[in-house]
C-alpha cells in the first residue's frame, strides 16, 4: 500500500495527475524493442520514421516487433541488421527500462536496451533519417509518447 502523500490530487508531477485514467482493457499487445546506440562520444543515434508510416517525421530509438517465438534480445539483434546495417550480439545488449504505453488501436510493450558495440556503420536502410544526438538534446527531439519515458531513464544511466 502507498503511504499517504501530501501532493494535491492535481499535482502533474504526480501519480494522481488529474485526468489520468487507465489504459483501456481489451487492446491488443504489440511487443516491440529498441535499442539506444551509444557512440564513443557518447551520443545516442535516433531514427527518424520516415513519410507514410504512423507518427512520420517523429524521432525514435532504432528496433522493431518482437516476432512471435522470438526473444526480445533476438528481434532486436535482427531489426538492428534490417533497419541500420549494424551487426551486434545479444550479449552487447543492456536491458535498462521498459515503457507500456496504450495507443488508440493497441497497448505497447517496450523494452529498451543500451548497446555500446557493434560492426559496422549505421545506416537508414528503410529510408529513415539517422542523427546522433548528445544524451542532454534527446528531450528536445520530437519523439512518440511511448519513447519520451525513457529518456530521464536512459540520461540516469549514461
Amino acid at each position: 500500500m502507498c503511504p499517504p502523500s501530501d501532493l494535491p490530487d492535481d499535482d502533474v508531477d504526480g501519480c494522481y495527475a488529474a485526468g489520468a485514467t487507465p489504459p483501456p482493457v481489451g487492446l491488443p499487445l504489440v511487443l516491440v524493442v529498441a535499442a539506444a546506440l551509444v557512440d564513443p562520444d557518447g551520443r545516442v543515434l535516433v531514427a527518424q520514421r520516415p513519410e507514410g508510416r504512423d507518427q512520420a517525421g517523429l524521432w525514435e530509438f532504432p528496433g522493431g516487433k518482437v516476432a512471435p517465438g522470438e526473444t526480445p534480445e533476438a528481434a532486436l539483434v535482427r531489426e538492428l541488421d534490417e533497419e541500420l546495417g549494424i551487426d551486434t550480439r545479444h550479449s552487447c545488449l543492456a536491458p535498462l527500462a521498459f515503457t507500456s504505453y496504450s495507443y488508440p488501436t493497441f497497448h505497447l510493450l517496450m523494452p529498451l536496451y543500451v548497446c555500446r558495440r557493434w560492426r559496422g556503420r549505421p545506416q537508414g536502410r528503410e529510408g529513415q533519417a539517422l542523427t546522433w544526438v548528445a544524451p542532454n538534446r534527446l528531450r528536445d527531439m520530437p519523439m512518440p509518447p511511448a519513447d519520451r519515458p525513457l529518456i530521464p531513464l536512459l540520461l540516469d544511466w549514461l
